[in-house]
This record gives C-alpha cells, structure tokens and sequence, in this order.
C-alpha cells in the first residue's frame, strides 16, 4: 500500500468543490500533490496524454480518457468518474492497465430530474420564447399545453427516471416508461406503467430519454424511431447526445411531425454554431447544465473523492464500474 502522502492527484471536472471548499482541502490534507484542470473544459485526450505520467489516482469529468490518454500512464491505479456516465471512458484499456474505474451513481439524480421538469414545463408554456418576446416590448397571445391529463413517456426508468416520474405525480400526469430492466414492482412505486417502446412512442405527448449510451442506444431516436411516435409530440433529452440523430431530429421538427424538442446535451458538445437544431425556434437548448446544482456538485464530489482515496490506500471502493456497463 502506498502513502496517501507520496500520491498525486490529477482534478479536472470544472465544477469541482464549486460549492464546498473543503472538497479541495480534504483532498489536499490526504495526498502529496492536486492538479487541477485550469482550461475551464472537458480536456482531449492530448492533453490528459501529457498530465497522466506521474498521476496516481484522477477525479476525471467529461475528458477524453481514450486509451491513447491511458497509455501514457505510468503509475495511474484509479479514474474515479465525476458522474455516472463512463462512455468517455475506455473500460478496456483501463483493465489492461490495472486501473480501477469508479463513478456517482445517483448523485445527480435529483438535479437533472429537476431540469428536466423544467424543460417539459418550457416546451408547453413556451416560457423562453414568452419571456424573449415580453423583453422586447412584444405581448404575444401564446397557447399552451397543460401537463395534466397529458401523457409522459420516460424511455428508462432508473435512478433519474424514477425522479422524474416522481416528480410528474403532482402535474396529474399519466406515465408510461420503457425499461427492460426495471420489475413491475418498481414501476408501481413510482405510479409508472410500464409498456413496450413502440406503445411509449404511439402514446406519449412527452418523450424523455433517461437511457446510457450504449452500442444499443446510440443514434436510438432516428428517422424510424420519430415516425413510430405520437404526431405533435415533444422529445427531451437529458441524457446523452449521441442517443439522438440529430439530423433526423431538425427534419422532423421542420416537417412538424415534432412539435419540438428541449435538449440539454449533444453528440459534439459544445455544438457547432452551424448546427441548424440551433436555429429552429422549436428547439430550447442547455449547455449540459442537469447535474450542475449545488447538491450534485457535492454528492460527486465527495463520492469520487471518497472511491479515489479508498483505491490509493488500496481498499475496495464503493462504486466501482463494470466493464460491462460501458
């Protein structure tokens, strides 16, 4: 086992200890040395190519951990995720060189729930084009939807969907999901029904993607996937970018048979300004802002810091990520 105090420790989610300064000064307090991400973003692989050699353990957000980043590890024994998603992650690589992947399952559960209300909220009040509009002197006469009686079709239904479908009780809203994964038992609880996707899609006025990407869901929501829903329907993805196909998403939305689509994430991110889903009125865009609240920040924090230091000191941690989640 290795002196906590010999270790060094390489930091780079942007929003780390953005809250609670003691998440720096309890790591501090524990290793050698913290290295911090200065650039104020997800770094490249390059990058990480170039700061990995002499890193022990690596509180790692959204960067580029490809295994020509892992490859320039000399010493690295663990990569605890800021997150719950690993796809930026190669799982293989990490495995063949010994190094353990942890993540925050549920710490962020809560907030990207809450942001995803809101932006169901948005798209059937039409609160940011209203309030653009009443900025600009204007008193438009909007029509909107009511979420009660409305249909709501979460396509998974694990830690964030559950959230989210606990959180649309109070609107009176019937929910639909598609989860493989998930017992009838626990859809009760959250007062879900549970149905094959295809029905979700014929049903639902809301579509909310809570799924990981995976080989299986990547590009999921495709020009086969859209003509399989309900016409008018609004699509909100909270989840990954990469589950959409984004072109076949603006051909709906300019053909109408979306009503429109509120996205806090994309598959390159940040998007492109020519990005034409940028420019459709329909389309209410987030800067992958879910988990980015006060009590994520925290719960992350200190659960990638607690995974981080558990593997240093050479014990098991609390969370770790199986290959087979990637």
């Amino acid at each position: 086992m290795k002196n906590l105090k010999d270790c060094r420790v390489l930091v780079t989610p942007t929003s780390y200890a953005k809250n609670n300064e003691r998440l720096k000064s309890e790591l501090e307090a524990q290793v050698g040395e913290v290295i911090y991400n200065q650039t104020g973003k997800p770094l490249p692989s390059a990058d990480l190519a170039r700061l990995l050699p002499g890193i022990d353990g690596f509180i790692a957000g959204l960067d580029g951990i490809d295994r020509a980043a892992l490859e320039s590890t000399d010493r690295l024994k663990v990569i605890a995720r800021y997150g719950v998603g690993v796809d930026n992650v190669d799982l293989v690589a990490a495995r063949e060189r010994g190094i353990l992947v942890t993540n925050t399952p549920g710490a962020n559960s809560v907030s990207v729930a809450e942001l995803t209300i809101g932006l169901i909220l948005s798209l059937a009040r039409h609160i940011p084009g209203a309030a653009s509009a009443a900025r600009k002197g204007e008193w438009p006469r909007l029509s909107g939807l009511t979420l009660e009686g409305k249909t709501v079709g979460l396509l998974g239904l694990g830690a964030i969907g559950k959230q989210v479908a606990s959180r649309l009780s109070g609107f009176g809203c019937r929910v639909l999901a598609y989860d493989p994964l998930v017992d009838a038992d626990s859809a009760i609880r959250y007062a879900v029904t549970l149905l094959p996707l295809e029905q979700v899609l014929n049903e639902a006025d809301f579509v909310s993607l809570h799924l990981p990407l995976l080989d299986e869901t990547r590009g999921l929501v495709n020009a086969g996937f859209i003509e399989k829903m309900k016409p008018g329907v609004y699509l909100i993805n909270t989840a990954r970018g990469e589950l959409v196909d984004e072109p076949a998403l603006v051909q709906a939305i300019q053909n109408k048979r979306l009503r429109g689509a509120a996205l806090d994430v994309f598959s390159q991110e940040p998007p492109s300004p020519e990005n034409p889903l940028l420019s459709l009125p329909e389309v209410i865009v987030t800067p992958h802002c879910g988990s980015h609240t006060d009590g994520a920040t925290d719960a992350m924090g200190w659960m990638a810091l607690r995974d981080c230091l558990a593997v240093l000191r050479g014990e098991p941690p609390e969370y770790p990520v199986l290959e087979s989640h990637s």
